[in-house]
């Protein structure tokens, strides 16, 4: 059931898509939003804040809300991935290594990572949050805390997943260094070396790297670049395969940004339930969502807790606390096993600092401000690229995150285009790296919009679609 401010955000929304308000025009004010849809002042604000949170509207001080400037540009997307659904061990990953040590060059124009650029990082309430717990707990910032995580952070967590319409405790939540400890914890309490995962494809290479270190192979599944895995070709491998668990981002994939639906994420639960396969689901963009409501999750609609939940702070409030958390279900028992003989705790200090946003409130300030700008950014890169990369170039308009999945002409390698463009001091990430054999994927590159626009953004892009034409235009002759 819809909230009233809600039903008045989307009647705005009908206006704006209708072109009654065009983009950078002024919205009517509160008290006249209010007299002209007949709800309170009150309701009217709020309705406000939530496209403003969704970038849909900007707030300029002193005069009001005017609808975003940024409109999309009309771009074909890539059709869904044609991946052979054979089992495959995962190889290559020392490339990716390679490539990613190179996107450490301050001089480089950094398009390729999957990692935000500080300015988009709340660093002057992280700084804030730092010295308020460092004077509160003193010594105890820097003593050994919980393996399995700061009661205080837990019990924050927890509160998050209930807004999630998932009933955990504090209890029930393992902290972990990072999302991929946590998929890396999940993965050995369910699996054994040699099991078969399924995944996405494409997917993130950051898991592809998880599975390999684990010793399992990887059985990739044609995954919409909008709607997300597809159910028919999961089950097809299901009746095939003896997959053993089942790996997805399920909001905003990364590089896809494909995001799953309620009846989806249900249905793809359900199947794995019928053939009591475990679901390991991470959610690491579900909170960078362009939209008024944030997405659900799969393990919402679990029904016998086969779905292991993993998140992390890492691609929001800082890469460099390295705080994520895992929610184990039924597998609670091993993953805390697993933990206590093979992992270490999360830093003391910085599980108070995450804690402390969350329970101040700073975190959902921060998210408020950043899906605008991310929404800002994608807007621009899928614009920029639709108008500088050659004929025939397809390209993702995601609704959340900040990665987009570029799909260039036949005929334009990937891989050298991401040589010759390191060499302009560019860097991109290739799609092979986003395949387990990295034999898929030849004309495809992903793009990171976390990086602050400038000239020397749209500059970069320009290039790249300069030597995409280069590289189709040899290959043609």
């Amino acid at each position: 059931m819809k909230h009233l401010y809600e039903t008045v955000a989307d009647t705005v929304i009908a206006h704006i898509e209708q072109g009654v308000y065009k983009p950078g025009e002024k919205l009517p004010g509160v008290r006249k939003l209010s007299q002209q849809l007949h709800v309170s002042i009150s309701t009217a604000l709020e309705a406000y804040r939530l496209l403003e949170d969704s970038g849909r509207i900007q707030a300029r001080l002193r005069s009001g809300y005017y609808v975003s400037s940024f409109r999309r540009q009309a771009i074909v997307e890539p059709q869904v991935s044609d991946a052979p659904v054979t089992p495959a061990k995962v190889t290559g990953q020392s490339l990716t290594r390679q490539i990613l040590r190179a996107a450490k060059d301050p001089y480089q124009i950094n398009l390729g990572s999957s990692v935000p650029h500080a300015d988009f990082l709340p660093t002057h309430a992280l700084q804030q949050a730092t010295g308020k717990v460092s004077r509160t707990f003193g010594k105890r910032c820097f003593d050994a805390d919980e393996l399995l995580g700061n009661q205080e952070l837990r019990r924050q967590i927890a509160k998050r997943m209930v807004e999630l319409q998932c009933a955990d405790s504090p209890d029930d939540i393992v902290v972990t260094h990072g999302a991929r400890e946590a998929v890396r914890l999940a993965l050995m309490a369910i699996c054994e070396p040699g099991d078969l995962i399924a995944i996405e494809s494409p997917t993130f290479y950051g898991l592809l790297q998880v599975i390999e270190s684990c010793g399992m192979e990887a059985l990739e599944i044609p995954t919409h670049p909008r709607d997300g895995l597809a159910l028919d070709a999961l089950q097809m491998a299901i009746e095939q395969w003896p997959i053993k668990a089942c790996l997805i981002v399920s909001n905003y994939n990364n590089p896809l940004g494909s995001c799953m639906s309620d009846e989806r994420k249900q249905a793809l639960v359900a199947l794995l339930e019928q053939h009591q396969i475990p679901l390991v689901e991470d959610d690491v963009y579900g909170d960078l969502g362009f939209g008024l409501r944030r997405p659900s999750v799969c393990k919402a609609w679990s029904q016998n807790g086969q779905v292991l939940y993993c998140n992390s702070f890492a691609k929001t409030l800082s890469p460099g606390l390295r705080v994520g958390w895992l929610v184990p279900g039924r597998y609670m028992a091993r993953v805390e096993n697993l933990k206590y003989m093979k992992h270490q705790a999360v830093p003391t200090l910085n599980q108070l600092i995450v804690a402390h946003m969350l329970e101040q409130g700073g975190y959902d300030r921060y998210l408020r401000h950043v899906r605008q700008d991310y929404a800002r950014n994608v807007a621009l890169t899928v614009n920029a690229v639709s108008l500088l990369f050659p004929e025939g170039t397809r390209v993702t308009q995601p609704e959340g995150g900040f990665a987009l999945w570029v799909e260039l002409p036949t005929g334009v390698d990937a891989m050298e285009l991401h040589r010759r463009a390191s060499q302009e001091n560019i860097i991109i990430a290739p799609g092979p790296l986003f395949s387990a054999t990295q034999k898929k994927y030849g004309n495809f590159i992903r793009l990171s919009c976390a990086v602050p626009w400038h000239d020397r953004v749209e500059k970069a892009l320009k290039k790249l679609g300069d030597i995409a034409r280069d590289l189709l235009t040899q290959n043609r002759q």
